[in-house]
């Protein structure tokens, strides 16, 4: 055997010849040759230093919270919900929407969520954990990088390459946003398929299939954790004719054009044919499969998410031939960024006039000249450095299909790969004539990189930063406006975020989510005119329908919003629940599978009683969302409504069974349960009501339900305890302070009670069971007439047929010894309510008293003088009873379910 192909370190292949003797030397064809063909071993030192880098620069990604697509992502997505069944992840898209659905993204990334999962499931919603997985996959990310750089780079240059790729401003999208985790993800397939297939291209007449097969998992990895990963099959293609064969042309003595053009290919390549004839074959397998995945359809966007993709020509082709300058700029010069380049942003190219289009012509130049130099030169780095930097960027370019954005900073995680190459190849060549500038521009760059990476870290740690951040760069863009102005809206600054949203609408009068927006602000601030308005124009702006076409693929559903605010707004006025009820029904014609607008219709029903038909709309509503737990929660709550508790149970624990932190459910099912009355039921409702309390320790009607609890347990104790609590977290509640006081009345505790009686009836004037009761403990313990006296007049006020209160009054009365005022009372008392046996007894009680405490008729003896009249016996057992307050004793009912504060 005279001679085989020997393999480099970490994938890198050479070309050797072995003597007869064992011994081999390198064949070298031209002055670069070595250096190009033999790459060095990376070193672990170096490799530290770029882990260094990434923590150094990164670090402060721990402290930022979640933020923008995160929301949707992480925060609402039920997918990541360890109750959820793990295979809605394969069955949803990214962010946790059917996607079979019109409305999904298309965007399948099912292994990604499947981290975030692993997430949530660890520490649930703190994000501090999720941005520490993102830095530590960049971190590894960038140690793959530079093992593929060494493949085309001597040691240092690749390290160059691979320590620009870790600290490049342009990540700052993909690692501090949570969601760019997709794009490490699949970066680190997208590297790995690369390594292995250059593992199996290192021979000439063999292949190493079992490479080759992971090769093609790598792919389908990479594609599942983001659909850029497809696209390392291209890469691969452009490795193997431009990289492996051109080492083979090498041991020819021809140049390679030659080679490859004269024969040489039959000959070297058999091998290389059927390698990528496999793993082009295994691509189209697993494109083929996405497409199914999708339904063969493209996802749906408006034309604010991507205002060229609904332009005519020739605005349309200019701009999207525009946009891959505007990307090659961010990459070189990373100083503008912003999070959302979506409506006016980017202005469209409307002529050829227009001097971007310079930009445009200058890329495509550079780009041709730069393959026609790398096919001349043999240069494998430039080669795949044009490969790296234009193949991944294809299915965001707009240039084979409208994506939903115009810009996207985190697509560029991949594509900037070859940019650093190409970098670092440039700076080598630089290198070598001028070591002292290339080495000043070196150490400059990666420190300004390095401190705008850092500093762009702390935009995104809020809501707030991050959008205000955007409007430095993008004044014309209305969605961030309206971003800023819901970051406000959050913290309860409704005014200030008005005017942002006022901005929104004067940046771009079109928007139909700016003047939802102002109406949603004005409704906050109780200027409920000037918000009906706002939404009335925002329905106007709704497109049209046109016959023959869907109106559900014209309109965005967050537009529909629209008439659920206009609705919910009316529905305040009890008198136009009807026209509340046509807009839902409006808002459903549009969509049918708009299940808010089900859900909202629904409530409307009820209000207007007509529960029977409320409870049709949300079964219809389970046509299209069986999986939402909220239509569940407001089927139970009709059936409460109709008096079939039971069944209301069953519906609650449905929805508590999809997601068991949805609050009303875990209340209201608690509610149920004590209800019921049994102690096994009980017990479950204690449970549900403490993990309330582990939710939010200050919501008052929680520590309320858990004191009713303990009552029904015969623990008044606990009881007083929760009661005291919830009156400590709202003192105006109004249940929990009267039954408290009641509690503490029969405890034979007067005196503790009456101050939260009168606490209560200082908040609520109009409780006539608290002024009865506090008249009882005026009259009984107190001895205050007068007070007492004023509580039951002005029951009298507000009830003037009250029964028990006029008695009372007529207690008084008998206290302060007046009986005839109190025969008087009693009669009209016995009048109202004349099987009021008690009444009887206590008139006939002040009728013998006055009989007893008259004179009575003495005949005159002449012979002794009159003698002092001794105390009156009573005529009859009844004038030695005693008069008292009567106070019937009525348990106070739980909250109802619908009632925020019963009483």
């Amino acid at each position: 055997m005279d001679r085989v192909s020997g393999v480099c370190r970490f994938g890198g292949v050479v070309s050797a010849v072995r003597t007869r003797t064992g011994r081999s030397r390198r064949r070298v064809t031209g002055p670069s040759q070595a250096a190009e063909d033999m790459p060095e071993t990376p070193r672990r030192g170096l490799g530290a230093i770029l882990v260094l880098a990434c923590i150094l620069v990164y670090h402060n990604c721990l402290y930022c919270g979640f933020v923008f697509d995160d929301i949707s992502a992480i925060k609402e997505n039920r997918d990541l919900r360890p109750q959820t069944p793990i295979s809605n992840i394969f069955l949803n898209d990214f962010w946790g929407t059917p996607i079979h659905k019109e409305q999904s993204h298309k965007s399948y990334r099912p292994l990604t969520v499947l981290t975030f999962r692993w997430n949530y499931a660890v520490h649930g919603l703190q994000p501090a954990g999720y941005h520490l997985v993102n830095l530590l996959l960049h971190a590894l990310v960038s140690l793959l990088y530079y093992r593929v750089c060494a493949m085309f780079l001597p040691e240092f240059a690749s390290f160059v390459a691979a320590i620009l790729f870790a600290v490049h401003p342009i990540h700052s999208e993909a690692v501090t946003g949570v969601v760019g985790r997709a794009e490490m993800l699949s970066s680190l397939f997208f590297l790995g398929a690369l390594l292995c297939y250059a593992r199996a291209a290192t021979r000439r007449r063999y292949t190493d299939w079992r490479y080759v097969a992971a090769c093609t998992a790598c792919v389908g990895i990479a594609m599942l954790c983001k659909e850029q990963g497809i696209t390392i099959t291209a890469v691969c293609v452009v490795y193997e004719l431009f990289v492996a064969q051109k080492r083979r042309g090498n041991n020819t003595g021809r140049s390679w054009f030659e080679y490859w053009g004269k024969g040489g290919w039959g000959c070297a390549c058999g091998e290389a044919a059927r390698r990528v004839a496999t793993v082009c074959c295994a691509t189209l397998a697993l494109l083929a499969a996405r497409l199914h995945v999708m339904g063969a359809q493209l996802p749906v966007f408006t034309r604010f998410d991507n205002p060229a993709g609904a332009a005519l020509p020739p605005a349309r082709h200019l701009t999207f031939a525009y946009l891959p300058a505007l990307n090659a700029w961010l990459l070189t010069l990373p100083e503008a960024l912003c999070c959302d380049w979506t409506m006016g942003t980017v202005a469209l190219l409307r002529s050829w006039r227009d001097p971007r289009n310079l930009a445009t012509f200058a890329l495509a130049t550079t780009l041709i000249a730069g393959a026609i130099h790398a096919l001349r030169t043999r240069c494998s780095a430039l080669s795949m450095g044009l490969a790296l930097l234009v193949l991944p960027f294809l299915p965001a370019s707009n240039l084979f299909f409208p994506v939903g954005f115009v810009v996207a900073e985190r697509v560029l995680y991949m594509p900037s790969m070859g940019w650093c190459l190409l970098v670092a190849h440039g700076w080598r060549l630089v290198a070598k004539k001028r070591a002292k500038l290339a080495a000043a521009a070196l150490i400059f760059l990666l420190m300004a990189f390095s401190a705008k990476t850092y500093v762009r870290n702390w935009d995104w740690k809020t809501e707030y930063s991050i959008f205000a951040s955007g409007l430095k760069v993008n004044r014309n863009n209305a969605k961030l406006y309206n971003n800023v102005g819901h970051a406000l809206e959050a913290e309860g600054k409704y005014a200030e975020a008005l005017e942002f949203f006022k901005t929104a609408v004067n940046v771009q009068p079109d928007d139909v989510g700016a003047h939802i927006n102002v109406g949603r602000t004005f409704n906050h601030l109780g200027r409920y005119q000037e918000a009906e308005d706002a939404y009335v124009k925002a329905k106007s702006l709704l497109p049209k329908a046109k016959p023959g076409e869907s109106y559900q693929a014209r309109i965005a559903p967050n537009h529909l919003n629209v008439f659920l605010n206009l609705a919910n707004l009316i529905s305040k006025n009890a008198t136009r629940l009807e026209e509340a009820d046509m807009l839902y029904r409006q808002a459903i014609s549009m969509r049918a599978d708009y299940t808010q607008a089900y859900i909202n219709r629904g409530d409307i029903l009820i209000k207007l009683n007509r529960t029977k038909e409320a409870q049709e709309v949300y079964e219809r509503a389970l046509l299209y969302d069986s999986g939402n737990p909220d239509i569940y929660y407001n089927l139970g709550v009709v059936l409460l409504e109709q008096g079939k508790a039971s069944q209301a149970l069953a519906y609650l624990d449905k929805a508590l069974e999809l997601e068991p932190e949805h609050e009303q459910a875990l209340l209201n099912s608690a509610i149920l349960l004590q209800e019921l009355g049994a102690a096994d039921l009980r017990h479950l409702a204690r449970q549900r009501l403490l993990k309330l309390l582990d939710k939010d320790a200050t919501n008052e009607r929680v520590h309320f339900n858990l004191g009713m609890v303990c009552m029904d347990e015969g623990d008044a104790e606990c009881a007083e305890r929760w009661f005291r609590a919830a009156v400590h977290l709202k003192p105006d509640f109004r249940s929990a302070l009267f039954n408290l006081a009641l509690l503490l009345a029969d405890r034979r505790r007067p005196l503790e009670a009456a101050p939260f009686l009168k606490q209560l009836v200082r908040h609520h004037p109009d409780h006539v069971k608290a002024l009865v009761l506090l008249g009882d403990i005026y009259i009984n313990s107190v001895k205050d007439l007068d007070a007492a006296e004023s509580c039951y007049r002005r029951i009298l006020e507000l009830e003037p047929d009250n029964v028990q209160a006029l008695h009372n009054l007529c207690v008084v009365a008998v206290e302060r010894g007046k009986l005839g005022v109190a025969e008087e009372c009693l009669a009209r008392a016995a009048a109202l309510a004349p099987h009021e046996h008690y009444i009887q007894r206590h008139l006939a009680v002040v009728r013998a008293r006055r009989a007893a405490a008259a004179p009575a008729p003495r005949a005159a003896s002449p012979a002794s003088p009159a003698s002092p009249a001794s105390p009156a016996s009573p005529a009859s057992p009844a004038a030695g009873a005693e008069v008292r307050a009567r106070w019937n004793y009525i348990p106070q009912q739980p909250p109802d379910p619908h009632e925020a504060d019963p009483s």
